[in-house]
């Protein structure tokens, strides 16, 4: 499962539609309907946040905007319910460490796509995420071992 903290602009179609179903999967798990993926990494961040539910619908909210963007029908009635919620910190060195991640993917599947992508010492954050000052998240780098 990979919940990117980039703005999902930045991947390829196969990503986004990857990404959209991920954090589907995700959903289900803060709703308690799934047995598996309950301890993931990746869900920490929305766990821990005041409103994981809401967290992540807002996550979805805005992975279906960048869908209908590009002319993708994503079905927003799969989201669920969740009002405006604060912003959800991501750190500089988590965005660099997955831009780098990304655009390693892209260089093998998508290099049409990298190319035309702007370069990015940093790249933006996903709409749900404020950048603040750190290295790569602790959830990512228990996954890495």
């Amino acid at each position: 499962m990979r919940l990117w903290s980039l703005h999902p602009k930045y991947l390829d179609a196969r990503g986004l539609v990857a990404l959209w179903r991920e954090a589907l999967l995700a959903q289900a798990v803060l709703r308690g309907q799934t047995r598996g993926y309950k301890h993931h990494p990746q869900l920490r961040r929305f766990e821990q946040s005041s409103a994981p539910r809401a967290a992540i619908a807002g996550y979805l909210r805005a992975v279906q905007a960048e869908a209908t963007r590009r002319g993708y029908r994503f079905n927003a009635r799969k989201i669920g319910r969740g009002g405006r919620i604060a912003p959800l910190p991501v750190s500089r060195g988590q965005l660099r460490y997955e831009w780098q991640h990304l655009t390693g993917k892209l260089q093998i599947r998508a290099p049409a796509w990298l190319a035309q992508l702007p370069a990015a010492a940093i790249a933006q954050p996903h709409p749900l995420f404020r950048v603040v000052a750190g290295g790569i998240a602790s959830w990512e780098i228990a996954a890495l071992r």
